[in-house]
């Protein structure tokens, strides 16, 4: 959607052959037409539409016409604009991507009630193998192992899987059956892995020592992860989704065949082992996350029962899904449009007012009226939102004003590639969307998320 203009300005001019992916016979006719049409010709599995009306006409004339969407992309808008549009969306539930470009800066945000993640993929997230609780079928399996065999390709081919949990058995033994718990008592552990160790190209001895941290320090359940599952939405009903009542499937295997502990992945890393030995460990992990998956699968329906919904209206593949990624579940709620403007995280504004680094500062011409006239406008702002005293610096307003609006091709295609990430990630329910509002500074080449 595009900020409101004269016919004029909708129609195609020559400069604008220069950014869009049309020919010169589409001078003078709609941009909307022309564009709609040579996109469908990048995928034509894809359908497009155009309307040729401004976006702030269809929110006075049609604001049922927003929704039909499952997601809105809007560019460019005034606030008043926005605020309309979010308040529409937000009634419908239909997500919304602001993404503004202006000058040599530009901004992205997000606005829906609420987005829930569940394959998040984490860049970094530790494996879960329950070494410092191993189930009865993987200690049995790891009570076959000899870790003090002669064959010395064997010894230096058993899992680490098996080494530190052979040796976890060993420490407790002789602790009372405790495991390491203060610093000293960790390296006394770590010593006790080295000493096992009888060649420097026994890589899987190096492994299991920079894995003991699991044993007094297991993944278990995350701050996150808990704030989920203690979620007031967890309290399930008929009307609650889908994500939901899994929440609350969760959270009864958590308190009782999961004791304490979320369901198993059933995946192993990659580890030093001889093939057969790596198959064995494989098929141990793979089999206990089936039977974990069977077991929460029983209390979804058993939830689903309870609530008056059909057993099946949840499917078995969804389950699977949220059973395997349960550690890494992520909610993600945000602040509507009017309440970030009438009531923002002052403390938050602050900050990055206060944040010299981040400031547009460079290349200041004399633009004085309309500088001494954003000024006011500006400090009148931060007043109102209670930010009172707070400094705006000179050279970054006299930036804005010199920036005129404009909206450079540069700058457009950055912030429009951000914003087209963040729309794949809404949509596929995959990795973390942005939760704030997403700056971008094109002068020093810098970026920030603001919660406000």
């Amino acid at each position: 959607m595009a900020e409101n203009k004269s016919k004029y300005d909708r129609q195609l001019s020559y400069i604008c052959l220069l950014s869009y992916a049309v020919d010169t016979e589409s001078i003078g006719q709609s941009k909307a037409k022309c564009v709609c049409a040579f996109l469908q010709e990048l995928n034509d599995a894809v359908g497009a539409k155009f309307v040729e009306e401004s976006p702030e006409a269809l929110l006075e004339t049609n604001p049922a016409f927003f929704s039909q969407f499952s997601l809105i992309i809007a560019t460019q808008l005034a606030e008043n604009v926005v605020l309309k549009l979010d308040r529409i969306c937000r009634q419908q539930n239909v997500i919304l991507v602001i993404a503004r470009s202006y000058g040599l800066t530009g901004l992205v945000r997000i606005s829906l009630k609420e987005h829930d993640v569940v394959e998040s993929k984490p860049e970094h997230s530790r494996e879960d193998l329950k070494l410092h609780k191993p189930w009865p079928e993987l200690k049995r399996s790891v009570d076959d192992f000899d870790i003090d065999t002669e064959d010395s390709v064997i010894h230096k081919n058993i899992p680490y899987v098996v080494l530190l949990i052979k040796l976890a058995e060993e420490w407790r033994n002789m602790h009372d059956g405790m495991l390491p718990s203060t610093k000293e008592e960790q390296n006394q552990f770590r010593d006790l892995v080295r000493s096992k160790r009888r060649s420097s190209d026994e890589e899987n001895y190096k492994e299991a020592w920079a894995a003991s941290v699991s044993l007094w320090d297991p993944p278990g359940i995350s701050s996150d992860l808990r704030n989920i599952i203690e979620d007031s939405s967890a309290d399930v009903n008929s009307n609650s989704s889908d994500f939901w009542v899994l929440v609350a499937a969760l959270k009864e295997f958590i308190a009782n065949e999961g004791e304490g502990e979320a369901p198993l992945e059933g995946s192993i890393p990659d580890m030093t082992s001889l093939t057969e030995y790596y198959i064995i460990l494989q098929k141990i992990y793979q089999e206990k996350a089936e039977a974990d998956f069977l077991s929460f699968e029983r209390r979804v329906r058993s939830i689903l029962k309870n609530i008056g919904r059909d057993l099946d209206s949840i499917p078995s593949a969804s389950i699977k899904s949220f059973c395997r990624n349960a550690r890494k579940l992520r909610v993600l709620r945000y602040r509507s449009l009017e309440d970030e403007f009438s009531s923002p995280l002052t403390a938050e504004l602050q900050r990055y007012l206060g944040d010299e680094d981040k400031r547009l500062w460079k290349y200041v011409r004399e633009l004085d009226e309309d500088v001494s006239r954003l000024k006011t406008i500006g400090v009148g702002l931060l007043n109102d939102m209670g930010c009172v005293g707070a400094n705006l610096s000179e050279d970054l307003i006299s930036e804005m004003c010199r920036f005129g609006a404009s909206e450079l091709h540069c700058v457009a295609a950055f912030v429009g590639g951000i914003a087209s990430q963040e729309v794949i990630k809404l949509i596929t329910k995959q990795f973390i969307p942005i939760s704030g509002t997403f700056i971008f500074n094109g002068i020093d080449h810098k970026s920030q998320q603001l919660a406000l």
